[in-house]
Parts: structure tokens; sequence; C-alpha cells
């Protein structure tokens, strides 16, 4: 019913041995996190909030930073299949629907010393307006689904939705197919934009596409 973060409590069930595809969702989540330890609250009944905990194969693992792009591919295809909506994928790790974000994705790698003890899929996805921050904790416009669907939103028909799509595309990870779709679906191709990494300095450019590591 409420947990401070699904993807926090994955990564305890990922040390204590989960298995491939095990899923942490819940109602309502206090601490959730963003890249950079930013805050992402889900009110009760409002959002889709979840962790998928999965076990890479050998091959898998040398293809980690593409899990993000993948949660991003399988949200906007379930997005287009049940709702009509043509979503694009904001690099490194956003969806968006109409420029505005409506979906935010956190992928973190388990390791127990030199083993990995698996990988977390955090997705959290805005559904009706309660689910949408003040415009002053935005870091970027937001929106939810109920506000370009003309049809009610099933938050359990959309995880289904999203989690079978997850394990097609997972057998694409890496594949021709896989980049071909990421690179279609890419937000803000052409374009001028800014990047800002509390990191480094911010770096202006246009966005030509994604290569063959994932790197915009």
């Amino acid at each position: 019913d409420r947990v401070g973060s699904t993807n926090d409590e994955a990564l305890r069930w990922s040390d204590e041995g989960a298995a491939d595809f095990s899923l942490v969702i819940a109602e309502e989540q206090t601490k959730g996190r963003g890249r950079f330890e930013r805050r992402w609250v889900t009110r009760p009944g409002s959002a889709l909030a979840f962790s998928l905990i999965l076990q890479p194969t050998p091959e898998e693992r040398t293809r980690l930073t593409l899990f993000a792009p993948l949660c991003g591919l399988a949200l906007r295809d379930t997005l287009e299949t049940q709702l009509g909506l043509q979503a694009e994928i904001k690099w490194p790790n956003d969806v968006l629907q109409d420029r505005r974000k409506t979906a935010g994705i956190l992928v973190e790698a388990n390791w127990s010393g030199e083993k990995m003890s698996g990988i977390v899929l955090g997705i959290g996805v805005n559904v009706s307006h309660g689910s949408i921050p003040p415009a002053e904790f935005q870091q970027f416009p937001a929106t939810c689904l109920e506000e370009h669907s003309s049809q009610s939103v099933d938050r359990y028909q959309l995880l289904q939705g999203i989690l079978n799509s997850i394990a097609d595309w997972r057998v694409e990870l890496g594949a021709p197919a896989f980049f071909e779709a990421w690179q279609r679906y890419l937000a803000f191709k052409g374009e001028p934009v800014r990047i800002e990494d509390s990191q480094k300095t911010s770096i202006i450019g246009r966005v030509k596409g994604i290569d063959t590591r994932g790197h915009l």
C-alpha cells in the first residue's frame, strides 16, 4: 500500500536473491528517487509506480546502459497500443507526451562486491491529474495520461502491457531493431537543446541521434 521507494525495496529484495522478473509495486510512494537523487512522490491512486528486478544474462551485462531506453520503448509502445498516444523518449530516461514529462525511469544495478545481484528497473507514470507535482517542483514541464487520452486509464492493464512489452524488447536489447526504434521515437531530434548535468558544465548543441553505445 505504501512504501518509501519501490527501487529501494527492490534493491533489498535483490540482495535476498529475488528471481528474474520479480515486481515491487506501490499505491503510494513517499521517497521515490529520480536521477541525481531528485524526489518523485506518488500520491495514492494517481499514478503507476513500480520496480522490476531482472537477473541479466552475461551478454546483457555488457549492455546495462540500454535498460533505461528498453523501458522507454516498452512504455511508448504500450501507450500507443492501449491509448493511441504518440509519446517520445527523452534521452536518457524520460517519456514525453506533447513535449511534457509523463513518465520517469531510474535503472540501478545492484552489486555485492564484484558480483551483480540484479538490476532494478524503476518506472513512475503520471496517470491522473493528482500525480502532477506543483509547477515550482517540476524540473521539466509535466503532464499525465488522462490529460491526453479520451478514455480512462486502467493502471493495472497499463502495467500488464508495459511488463509484456519489456519482455518483448528485452529479446532485442542492442539489436538493430532496438536502435532503429529508439532513434525513431527520440525526442528533440534535429533540434537545438541544452543538456544540464549537475556534475558537468551545461552542453548546448543540436540532437543528431543515438550512437551504438547508447550515448546522445
